[in-house]
């Protein structure tokens, strides 16, 4: 039975080089209800959210029965973290009802608050179902790896940014055939994820967690896309500034973070420095297993011509 929450999170590992996923969402717990981790930068000196979501996410699961599973959780983003600096988690034991259990997680770095989060867990019923169907996309066997163009557009750059090497996106051409029609004002993208190692078939809890990490990958860039078309693009200057906000997740499916998944993302609002997407997961027999909504802080640097670095 695989576990995340261990001594081992004392250090950040993958700050040497490539490492397995679930190295990612490893924890230390130092008391009852208390834990440690340490999270890479996803910008400059800037704690990859999705990751420090994740790890609360596996904090609160920690304690709770393996048999009541995470439904939904909801998180916001107060302050950058310090990718530096270890966070700790600090769990309150909201509710445990017969059926549904309740988590508030409270991501702490020098004593303020980084991130708060609120998960929800249940034990599993018999229930009718519905979804809404998988368009019929192209599969990943048929697209690039981004990370291959990148590596040879930008090798210096690739190589300092190992912790890629620990997932695997492939995205899908607006033109491919089978892609949903754009709805005029919804930016989309479309594009297959999952970890770049295997995950321990044993822990449902694991597959959430690391489901969680990827899905902050790409949906605050969604939001952009009618400013940033060119969405794979990573040298030059960056003309927008994306922070998330805020990030909800429901998880309707059993499913593998570790087997190729869907994420079909739509951006219906952008207004007052804010942009909202909302994401769709489906596995490789159609099945939605989770959903995804964040809001995200966009501005538009200025730009004062072809030699603006700023």
């Amino acid at each position: 039975m695989a576990r995340v929450t261990d001594a081992k999170a004392s250090q950040a590992p993958y700050e040497q080089g490539p490492v397995e996923f679930v190295e990612l969402l490893r924890i230390e717990e130092l008391d009852e209800n208390l834990f440690r981790g340490h999270c890479h930068a996803g910008a400059p000196m800037r704690a990859f959210g999705g990751q420090v979501a994740a790890q609360a996410l596996t904090a609160a699961g920690r304690t709770v029965p393996r048999e009541r599973l995470v439904h939904s959780l909801h998180g916001y983003f107060l302050r950058p973290g310090d990718p530096t600096r270890p966070i700790l988690y600090q769990v309150d034991r909201i509710r445990d009802g017969a059926s549904y259990a309740t988590r508030r997680v409270t991501a702490v770095q020098r004593g303020e608050a980084i991130f708060t989060m609120s998960a929800s867990f249940k034990k599993p019923e018999r229930a009718s179902e519905r979804q809404r169907t998988m368009p019929p996309v192209p599969g990943p066997e048929e697209l690039s790896d981004p990370f291959e163009a990148w590596e040879r557009s930008a090798p210096e750059e690739y190589a300092k940014a190992t912790i890629f090497r620990s997932m695997e996106m492939r995205f899908i051409p607006a033109d491919a055939p089978g892609m949903p029609p754009e709805l005029p004002g919804v930016p989309q993208q479309f594009v297959w994820l999952r970890t770049g190692t295997p995950l321990p078939a044993d822990d449902p809890l694991l597959q959430v967690c690391a489901l969680t990490y990827l899905s902050d990958l790409t949906l605050a860039s969604t939001t952009a896309l009618h400013l940033q078309p060119h969405r794979v693009q990573r040298s030059g200057p960056n003309r927008v500034i994306l922070a998330s906000l805020d990030h909800a997740m429901w998880f309707h499916r059993p499913f593998r973070a570790d087997e190729w998944l869907l994420f079909a993302q739509r951006s219906p609002s952008a207004s007052d420095g804010r942009g909202l997407a909302m994401g769709e997961f489906y596995d490789r027999d159609g099945l939605l297993v989770a959903s995804a909504v964040q809001e995200t802080l966009v501005r538009e640097r200025p730009y004062h011509g072809a030699g603006d670095q700023g």
